[in-house]
Order: C-alpha cells, then sequence, then structure tokens
C-alpha cells in the first residue's frame, strides 16, 4: 500500500511539474517583448535638412527597412515651436509657442501655457513606461536652475550643448560639467547614456529621446570625424543664389546676392554639418545594434527625424531657417519597427502633430490632452489611406532680434515678417503680416523660385484662404482633422 502511494505520489508530482512548467512557459510567453507593449526609440537631429541624409548610412538603412515620409512637415522651421508640437501634438497657435525666448516663446512659454503636462512623457510613463529625455530639451532651459521635468524617468539634458564641448548636464537633477576630451563630445556622451539605459530597462517598455544639438551651428564634428568629405560643397540647385522675382515678397527682395566669400563659407559650413552628422548616424548604428543584441528589434521602434529644415544659400538666403520654403519646412521622418513595411516611401502630408498620437497609441493608454494631430500608425504598413489629411499649417511669429537666442537669425540669413502657410500636394499657400502673399504651385515649378499669386484664379485663391483660416483657428484633434481635410 505504501509503495502504490508512493507511486501515485510520483505520477502526481510529476503531473504538477509539468502543469508549472507549462505555466511558466505560458508566463513567460506573455512577458516576451514581442507580447508586451513596444518600446519607442526617438532620434531628433537639430536643422538636419533632407541634404545631409545622404551622408548618413545607419539613416539609409533605416530608409531600406523600414517607411519612409517624403511630405513630413514641421508646424514651424524654429526649435522650439516645432519642439513644443512635437511634445504635445498641438499646433503653435494652440501650444502658444511661437518662438525661442520670452515672452512668445522658449521654455518658459512652453511651462506658463501648461504644456508640460500634456505631453506623449507624461502619457506614456502614466502607461508603465520608463522613460529617458537626454541632450536637448527647449530653448531657455538651464539645467542649474530647472532640474529634471516632469514625465521623464532619466533625465540627462544640457542647456547651451551647441559647442558639443565645456557644457553642462543635469544627469536626474544634478549637474555634471563636462571639459574638451574626445569622450566629452555631447552626440557621443548622449549615445553612451542612451545604449545603458536601453540595457537596464529591456525587455521594456521604454521610451527613450535622444535629442541631438547637432548639426546645429556652430556645426562641431566629433574629432575622429573633423577630416571627412574633403572638398565638399553645398548643393548647388537651381535655387542655390536665386534671385527674386519681381512678384516675390518684398523680405526676400532685400537680401543681396551671395559673395564669393558667402559662397565659400557656405561651402565650408555644409562640410562641417555632414560630419557633425556622422556621430548622430553612428549612435543609430550602435542602438540598432543593441536592441537587436538584446532580442528586441521585433518590438522596438526606431523612429529618426529633425525639428526643422535649413537653407544654405537657396534663394540667396545665408544659412538659415525660418522660411516657408520646402527646404525648412520638410524634413526627414522615418521609421523601422514591428508591423512597418520594409522599403516603403509614404508620400501623405503628415506633420509633427502627428508623432505624439502616434507614440501615445503604440503605448496603448489614452494619450496626450487632445492633440491636434493624427496617429502614423495606419501609414505604416506602406498602403494608401482614405481620407487622409490634404495639408499641413505652419504658423511663424517674426521672432526680432535676440543676442541670447542661439537662432538668433545673422544678417541676411532669413527672418521672414509674420506668417501662416498651407501646403497642399500641389504647392504651397502663404500669407505675411505684410499683407503680402505667396503661392508656390510644386508641380510647375518645383524648385519655388516663381510666385504664382498673381496667376491664381480667385476662387482658387478664396479656397486656400479659408483653408489657411480653418487651420490656423482649429482646436484638437476632431476640429482640426476636418481642418486639414479641406479640399484644396
Amino acid at each position: 500500500m505504501a509503495r502504490i502511494n508512493a507511486r501515485l505520489y510520483m505520477v502526481v508530482l510529476a503531473a504538477l511539474l509539468v502543469a508549472v512548467s507549462s505555466s511558466a512557459r505560458e508566463s513567460s510567453a506573455a512577458t516576451t517583448p514581442d507580447a508586451g507593449k513596444p518600446n519607442i526609440i526617438f532620434i531628433l537631429a537639430d536643422d538636419l535638412a533632407w541634404n545631409l541624409v545622404q551622408y548618413m548610412p545607419n539613416v539609409q538603412a533605416m530608409q531600406r527597412e523600414g517607411v519612409t515620409f517624403t511630405n513630413y512637415f514641421v508646424t514651424d522651421s524654429l526649435c522650439c515651436p516645432s519642439r513644443s508640437s512635437i511634445f504635445t501634438g498641438k499646433l503653435p497657435h494652440d501650444t502658444q509657442v511661437f518662438t525661442n525666448t520670452p515672452p512668445l516663446g522658449g521654455y518658459e512659454a512652453f511651462n506658463a501655457h501648461g504644456n508640460e503636462a500634456q505631453t506623449f512623457a507624461v502619457a506614456l510613463q502614466g502607461d508603465g513606461y520608463r522613460t529617458a529625455m537626454l541632450g536637448k530639451y527647449l530653448n531657455g532651459y538651464e539645467p542649474a536652475r530647472d532640474g529634471m521635468r516632469q514625465g521623464w524617468s532619466e533625465w540627462d539634458v544640457a542647456g547651451n550643448g551647441y559647442p558639443e564641448f565645456h557644457y553642462a548636464l543635469s544627469q536626474d537633477g544634478r549637474v555634471v560639467q563636462y571639459g574638451n576630451d574626445p569622450k566629452d563630445y555631447l552626440t557621443d556622451v548622449a549615445s553612451n547614456v542612451a545604449d545603458a539605459f536601453v540595457r537596464r530597462t529591456s525587455p521594456g517598455p521604454f521610451f527613450i529621446e535622444i535629442a541631438t544639438f547637432a548639426p546645429h551651428a556652430p556645426y562641431i564634428p566629433a574629432p575622429r570625424d573633423a577630416d571627412k568629405f574633403p572638398g565638399l560643397e553645398a548643393p548647388r540647385g537651381p535655387a542655390f543664389g536665386a534671385r527674386p522675382g519681381p512678384a516675390a515678397p518684398q523680405w526676400l527682395k532685400d537680401i543681396p546676392p551671395l559673395s564669393p566669400a558667402e559662397i565659400a563659407n557656405i561651402d565650408k559650413a555644409f562640410r562641417m554639418r555632414a560630419q557633425a552628422v556622422q556621430a548622430v548616424d553612428q549612435m543609430i548604428g550602435r542602438l540598432r545594434a543593441t536592441i537587436a543584441a538584446l532580442g528586441i528589434q521585433n518590438n522596438t521602434y526606431v523612429i529618426f527625424s529633425s525639428d526643422n529644415g535649413y537653407h544654405m544659400g537657396e534663394y540667396s538666403l545665408r544659412p538659415g531657417k525660418m522660411t516657408a520654403y520646402e527646404t525648412d519646412i520638410r524634413v526627414p521622418l522615418i521609421i523601422v519597427g514591428p508591423g512597418v513595411a520594409g522599403g516603403v516611401s509614404v508620400d501623405a502630408i503628415v506633420e509633427n502633430i502627428d508623432l505624439a498620437p502616434t507614440f501615445t497609441a503604440w503605448g496603448g493608454g489614452p494619450g496626450g490632452t487632445n492633440p491636434d494631430g493624427h496617429s502614423l500608425i495606419p501609414l505604416l504598413g506602406g498602403k494608401p489611406v482614405a481620407d487622409w489629411r490634404r495639408v499641413a499649417l505652419v504658423e511663424h511669429r517674426h521672432p526680432g532680434y535676440n543676442a541670447s537666442d542661439p537662432d538668433a537669425p545673422p544678417r541676411h540669413s532669413a527672418n521672414p515678417p509674420s506668417y501662416e502657410a498651407v501646403r497642399t500636394a500641389e504647392g504651397t499657400y502663404v500669407e505675411y503680416q505684410t499683407g503680402e502673399a505667396t503661392y508656390y504651385n510644386l508641380m510647375q515649378d518645383p524648385n519655388e523660385l516663381r510666385n504664382f499669386i498673381s496667376s491664381l484664379p480667385a476662387a482658387k485663391r478664396l479656397r486656400l484662404h479659408e483653408i489657411l483660416a480653418a487651420n490656423s483657428s482649429c482646436r484638437g484633434a476632431v476640429q482640426c482633422w476636418q481642418a486639414q481635410s479641406m479640399m484644396p
């Protein structure tokens, strides 16, 4: 009887062990990266224009493996307004951040208008994500004064990091001073912190934004890259050095021709920008290798973009931004990750207000507070989506000159009057505060050399004005989507 009971005990024990093992496997499968919330790595470069992607092999690899949005626009081709739209999913007239410095912009205006509590970071952290902010936050942020901000689990943010050396970094509220050694190069420091964060928080869920100061002026490359691309010149497209036509706005007519010395300086600056993005590209390759080594690449999205574009000699403008030209408002957006089509270009009109609702949709939570943008997830499969937006809004306020602003426009670099603009599939319509208007028909004039406003039929111009008015006053996802979906 004892032997029978012992045998029965062993059978029951074996069955229990099988059941426990099966349960453990099921539990393990439920917590593998592929079954949980996805991780998100967002790399945001500063002032990076499309013409630099050709020097970034790891970004080009992302294009081969993911989706490239060829008509991705920023709400303003200026750092702080654009970044405010990215964080909140709101247009500038809703964030009330229009410039880089108070009272109309910068870190202080961002906080004063309640934006900090309405970011994707706050939403994702509430959904159980570990969140990290690295590099550049908002113009006017001071590490010693402002410390760590709401919504972030880890915080490694600089104030004036544009020189890439000799900067202060707020690291989870502790201010650390960096020097001039090659190891202190800010993009590399951010790369090291990002890699460590990913390894420490894997399998996730985590969100990390690495906002580099490169390739913003003064265009400082990593020492190891400072001799690359000898003899490289700025692109000499049809718009380079072009002189304004009789219908051009007055601010553009006031720009003098480029001198040989200025062209030489533009070439040098472009070469340094190509050198400066090497460290950004290397960081992307390193992070993608890390997530592959950790086995989480099938549950991790990687996004590469820029806060605004940059002109360098186009329309005779000295290096800068802030215009409604394609050079400044159309920037890269490339996404790889689970369910993302490979090697596909999407020409639907998308905007930086779409990033926050995309991130929060991936996180599975309710998202931020009433964003004006729309999740990009339906477009990531690479197939056309019916009834997508037809226009993107660009809002710019003339900032004046402020010596404390790192984006204070140098003379003749473009500092146009305040304007509102809509970019359609066909072209860009701009209304300036001066009463002037421009319309660049990209189908007939892809280099935007001719203002077609005088030949625009009255009914067409009225319709564009109505669309612009509806978009520049919309509030929230429903109303803004209706405005963005108006047929030109």
